[in-house]
């Protein structure tokens, strides 16, 4: 072939790859690019929700300090991170060893596992709304008889601790099953002669575990992590529905604030302002992880 006719078919090769990707490219371009576009000139604007944008820039940054809410959004986000982020992984790992080897009745155990991704976090929110209500709620109730409680108590609203908990229920419930599956694709994808060598050289179940299995679990552990940590930090629906941000704002996310800030308080330059501060430290955490990885790898 000549060089002529091998550079024609190299350039048809890469037309029909762009021709390919050209759709995605612009669902991309139109739903993720122009709306962070648009954020980030927002955050540069005095923007009421209804009104003339004016600029102000740095104004919306440099008042994300004064804002009396954002210290404890934050504080109270980062220990919801760390709190979700460890259980929820201990909980999906622990299910993913469980159900790792194929015996009697491991088929119906994955299936219930992951049986709650099927419904909508919106929905599985409501659900425990609904379970936990201390009027109509079957969990109250269950509990008196018991023995194990006294009179009502208010799951989602009576304490800030009691709030929290009943949110990381939820988040387990629904997420645990998702988790397992990411984490016993990888426990499966191990070959078997590793373990094999293990036996082989006296390894202990703890020992091929530790110097075995979490080694080569190290790309998705970290995938896992990464995926968790990011949805904590994202954190909305679970309690805006379940606990509206009380008792007394104990458990206002950052999400959560920024939400009030454009359409309670109908600031949409200090929201957009807190959203690219809140991007940010997404980028940086994901760049990190990112950077782990390799060095691992």
């Amino acid at each position: 072939m000549s060089p002529k006719a091998s550079r024609s078919r190299s350039r048809a090769r890469a037309l029909t790859g762009a021709a390919y990707a050209a759709p995605t490219a612009v669902m991309v371009a139109v739903f993720f690019l122009a709306p962070l576009l648009l954020v980030g000139w927002m955050s540069l604007h005095k923007w009421p929700l209804l009104g003339a944008p004016t600029m102000n820039a740095p104004d919306n940054y440099t008042r994300i300090a004064d804002n009396d809410l954002v210290g404890s959004a934050v504080w109270f986000t980062l220990r919801y991170t760390v709190v979700m982020t460890v259980l929820l992984f201990v909980v999906a790992f622990g299910l993913a060893l469980l159900v790792q080897h194929r015996r009697p009745g491991v088929g119906f155990l994955r299936t219930s596992f992951l049986l709650p991704m099927a419904v909508g976090f919106a929905s599985a929110s409501l659900l425990f709304l609904g379970l936990l209500s201390d009027e109509i709620g079957p969990v109250s109730d269950l509990l008196r008889k018991l023995g194990i409680i006294e009179g009502y108590v208010s799951w989602t609203s009576g304490s800030s601790t009691s709030a929290l908990s009943s949110t990381v229920a939820l988040v387990l419930w629904r997420f645990a099953g998702f988790n397992m599956l990411i984490i016993l694709t990888g426990l499966q994808a191990i070959p078997l002669e590793v373990y094999e060598a293990a036996r082989i050289d006296g390894a202990t179940r703890w020992q091929t575990f530790r110097r075995v299995t979490i080694p080569l679990m190290r790309p998705t552990i970290a995938l896992v992590l990464t995926m968790m940590v990011t949805g904590s930090l994202l954190a909305f629906d679970q309690f805006w529905i379940l606990t509206r941000g009380g008792p007394d704002n104990s458990t206002t996310s950052l999400v959560m604030l920024i939400y009030r800030e454009a359409f309670i308080r109908l600031d949409l330059g200090s929201a957009s302002a807190i959203s690219v501060a809140l991007l940010a430290v997404l980028i940086v955490f994901n760049v990190v992880q990112l950077g782990v990885l390799r060095r691992r790898g």
